[in-house]
C-alpha cells in the first residue's frame, strides 16, 4: 500500500517516557496493541500509569481487533500542516472498538475524500507501514468494513 497521507509529515515517534511504545510496535507487527488494566479489566486509550476506572497501576498490553464503528467523523477541508496543502479534503474518523470496552481511537478513512460517512458505519483498520523512514514506523489507517 503507498502512503495515504503526502510526504512531508512529522514522523510519528514514541512518547519520550516510553509509555505509548507498545501501541507503535503493535502497529509495525499489523497488530492493534491497547492498555488495559489487570486488575479490573477495564481498557483505555491514551495510555497512562494508572487505570482510568479504578486507579490500579498495574497496567497491561493487549491485543485487541481492528474493527469497529464510526463514532464521529470530520471532512477536513483546511490544510493543519504545509505537506497537507494540496492534500485536501480527507476523513478523520473517531473509531468505537467494541472488543476493547468501546476505546475510541482516531485515524483517517482511507477512499474517496467525498464518500457518503455515516455515524455508526461499520470500519477495519489498515496498517500502513513507512519502512523507509529513518525509525521504520506504522500508521493504523480505517476503511469502511
Amino acid at each position: 500500500m503507498s502512503a495515504y497521507l503526502p510526504a512531508g509529515l512529522p514522523q510519528p515517534v514514541p512518547s519520550p517516557d516510553g509509555l505509548d511504545r507498545p501501541y507503535w510496535d503493535g502497529l509495525l507487527r499489523n497488530t492493534l496493541v491497547l492498555q488495559r488494566c489487570a486488575d479490573c479489566h477495564s481498557w483505555q486509550w491514551g495510555p497512562e500509569f494508572v487505570c482510568h476506572a479504578c486507579l490500579s497501576d498495574n497496567m497491561t498490553w493487549q491485543d485487541t481487533r481492528a474493527e469497529g464503528t464510526i463514532y464521529s467523523f470530520e471532512r477536513v477541508w483546511h490544510p493543519v500542516h504545509p505537506a497537507l496543502r494540496e492534500h485536501g479534503p480527507y476523513v478523520v474518523v473517531l473509531v468505537e472498538l467494541p472488543e476493547a470496552g468501546k476505546v475510541r481511537v482516531v485515524g483517517n478513512l482511507l477512499g474517496d475524500p467525498h464518500q457518503d460517512v455515516r455515524i455508526g458505519a461499520a470500519v477495519r483498520g489498515v496498517f500502513e507501514h513507512h519502512a523507509d523512514a529513518g525509525r521504520p514506523f506504522a500508521l493504523l489507517q480505517w476503511t469502511l468494513a
